[in-house]
């Protein structure tokens, strides 16, 4: 997604053939790497600590009006004066649709950055899919791959990659129905209102959102001084600053408020904002990601560095 102003160093996209070569390279690598992460977070997902069908104790809750008498606990229900049912685990097969940015913006790496945006962002959503994938979840990605339920979800999903048409911008999502989760994986560089036109009215249609904001270190820190010649990577428009250092105040402070605006619009949705930096382990977001899809949010915060 082409940069609000976002004034860091950027490389040419090069034509269509180049960069279908370079995702060509990188899928694969990305699938290992997935693989490798999976391995490291624990799966099981049939018990998501969701209220549904199932056989499994969750919890026990106030009873509402007109819900079936069947569902009472009486044994619980008598040690006070209120009355009690019983929540079951849910167990159901779900399907969560993946997304990945592929567009120009996500190929930069600075020095400090382990890897580029687009390649945390594939493996992220590789991993991801072989989380749920094991789990027996249906797994899509809008305009890429439709919903399948198959141990081998994440090869699939690397294959269409591979053979998907260039894209840019946010993916459509007419596809989509159902109270589906979306995970949405990129660096949502553009303002924050532009970024909400699209999002605001799925979340409108009941979808469960996740947003994974990739960045990185160089985008949040702006380190550059001296004479810097900076290039928009989507629309190839430049801006050359004599002394680099004196728009770092000012860039960091628009920055922080952009992606903080976008993260209490989302939330005020209801829907999840993980920020990202490719300088930390993928593992981090990852946790964080399982534990808002587990309805488990508290587990976010913790056991992040696997």
């Amino acid at each position: 997604m082409a940069a609000i102003g976002s004034i860091v160093e950027q490389t040419p996209s090069g034509d269509l053939l180049h960069r279908a070569q370079q995702r060509a390279l990188l899928v694969p690598d990305c699938l290992v790497e997935a693989r490798r992460i999976a391995n490291t977070v624990i799966s099981g997902w049939h018990g998501r600590r969701k209220r549904g069908i199932g056989e499994n104790f969750w919890q026990f809750r106030p009873y509402s009006d007109g819900e079936s008498l069947s569902r009472i606990d009486w044994r619980r229900s008598a040690r006070d004066d209120h009355t009690y049912v019983r929540d079951r685990e849910w167990e159901a097969a779900h399907t969560i649709w993946l997304w990945a940015d592929l567009s120009p913006s996500m190929m930069y790496k600075s020095v400090y950055g382990t890897v580029s945006k687009e390649s945390r962002a594939l493996v992220l959503m590789l991993a991801l899919a072989e989380i749920l994938a094991r789990s027996g979840e249906r797994i899509g990605c809008p305009g890429v791959m439709e919903p399948v339920s198959a141990r081998n979800a994440a090869e699939r999903l690397a294959t269409a990659i591979l053979h998907a048409p260039p894209a840019t911008g946010l993916p459509e999502t007419g596809m989509v129905r159902g109270s589906s989760d979306l995970v949405l994986i990129g660096d949502f560089l553009d303002p924050a209102e532009r970024v909400m036109e699209r999002l605001g009215p799925l979340a409108r249609r009941g979808f469960r959102g996740h947003v994974v904001a990739v960045a990185d270190p160089a985008e949040e820190t702006f380190p550059f001084a001296g004479r810097t010649e900076f290039t928009d990577p989507e629309t190839g428009e430049k801006l050359t600053a004599g002394r680099a250092e004196t728009l770092q105040e000012e860039y960091r402070r628009a920055y922080d408020a952009r992606r903080d605006g976008l993260g209490a619009a989302l939330r005020h949705l209801g829907w999840t904002f993980i920020p990202h930096r490719t300088d930390h382990l993928a593992s981090e977001a990852l946790v964080s990601v399982h534990a808002h899809l587990s309805g488990m949010p508290g587990r976010a915060s913790h056991g992040g560095r696997l």
